[in-house]
């Protein structure tokens, strides 16, 4: 029995076994015949299509399984007429979705396994049918929101933070690079926060995710079930029906308003330190800086997989420019120069799997990462280029 079932079955009154046997079938019925045991809840309720993550142990991260249930039921939802809306949220009260099945990534590239292909492909396939979903999607971003669930939230119209919202993209750490269209959105956020939180994997918390405009609105966590149930309850709404209901909500918010942005006072420095054209740059001018803040960054950056910062600085500069489509096209080559490299599976192993936290990069510096390298990352996969 599971928790929440335990609770309905506390919380009932004293009756006899069959009344109260009744009563509990009652409340699973009311659950739209979803599989409470399944890794994804697609429901279809009132004007909208909810999709609830449902792996909570694993803070919601995703499988390929998942990826393609969403995507087709995303697309089943868009083309019907009686489903004005998308919502996306996840379970457990500590993770919207911390990301993808990185280790299911990293056993199949040990033995050559396709997933290293399909994995990748389809989930920019997803994360465009997001960024080109017809109708307004609503992401619930409440707890976690890290790497791939970046990308199941943030190219749609709304997403919606509270205070237990933790947003980063920690791809460098890992000897991989903030993909699922983080090269087509980092760089458009304001000044060069982007390249900062892509290259260091910095991590914003709560109404921070919203100054920085990775969330379009704020709300308290404990307000997401009523803002849920106005939403579902809207009647043939329009795009602007969905956001005066938001607006409402994250209007009437207080908490840390008045709180001033985790990065405001470092603004002209991260614009000025990380405007520079390469990563070995970067570096000098964060030594010469040497402020407290810029010292801290440097040494962030110096655990982080050279081969990593390389491309993704070069990802950003060149994303900053593109479509979310080309950006997605772009990262699909580089997520299989990782799975073809050495750094991710080190990098895996050494922050997920040992817990050393001692990766050995390969090359192990800046200076060893050559331009003919990288530049070999960024070309076309000829028939294997993803196709959108």
């Amino acid at each position: 029995m599971g928790p929440l079932v335990g609770l309905a079955v506390r919380q009932l009154p004293r009756l006899k076994p069959f009344n109260r046997l009744q009563i509990i079938l009652q409340h699973l019925s009311m659950s739209k015949h979803t599989d409470s045991t399944a890794e994804v809840l697609l429901e279809k309720r009132g004007c909208a299509g909810v999709i609830t993550l449902n792996r909570p142990k694993a803070l919601n991260a995703f499988n390929l399984s998942m990826i393609r249930q969403i995507f087709l039921q995303l697309k089943t939802w868009e083309k019907d007429p009686e489903t004005f809306l998308i919502i996306i949220k996840g379970t457990g009260g500590k993770a919207f979705c911390a990301g993808g099945d990185i280790r299911a990534i990293t056993d199949a590239g040990k033995v050559g396994d396709r997933l290293t292909q399909d994995f990748f492909r389809e989930e920019y396939i997803l994360n465009n049918a997001i960024g080109t979903c017809q109708k307004p999607y609503v992401a619930l971003i409440d707890g976690i929101t890290m790497g791939g669930g970046v990308g199941l939230s943030v190219h749609g119209h709304f997403r919606v933070a509270t205070e237990k919202t933790l947003f980063a993209m920690p791809e460098t750490a890992i000897g991989l690079f903030p993909d699922v269209g983080g090269g087509y959105f980092l760089p458009r956020l304001s000044g060069k926060i982007g390249y900062c939180l892509a290259l260091t994997g910095f991590r914003l918390k709560g109404r921070d995710s919203q100054k920085a405009g990775i969330a379009t609105h704020f709300v308290e966590s404990e307000k997401l079930p009523a803002l849920e149930e106005d939403l579902i309850a809207l009647k043939s709404p329009s795009k602007e029906n969905v956001a005066d209901v938001l607006n409402s909500y994250h209007m009437k918010c207080k908490i840390d308003q008045e709180k001033q942005f985790v990065l405001d006072e470092h603004m002209d420095k991260i614009n000025s330190l990380f405007s520079a054209n390469s990563m070995e740059e970067i570096i000098q001018n964060l030594k010469q800086d040497g402020s407290p803040f810029a010292l801290k960054q440097l040494e962030t950056i110096n655990k982080m997989s050279p081969t990593s910062l390389k491309m993704t600085l070069r990802q950003l500069r060149e994303g900053a420019s593109m479509n979310l489509q080309d950006v997605l096209i772009m990262e699909y080559r580089l997520s299989q120069a990782c799975m073809s490299g050495h750094d991710f599976y080190e990098g895996v192993r050494a922050v997920l799997i040992d817990k050393d936290q001692v990766p050995k990069w390969k090359p192990a510096t800046l200076e060893e990462v050559t331009d003919e390298f990288v530049d070999n990352c960024f070309k076309s996969l000829g028939n294997s280029d993803l196709k959108l």
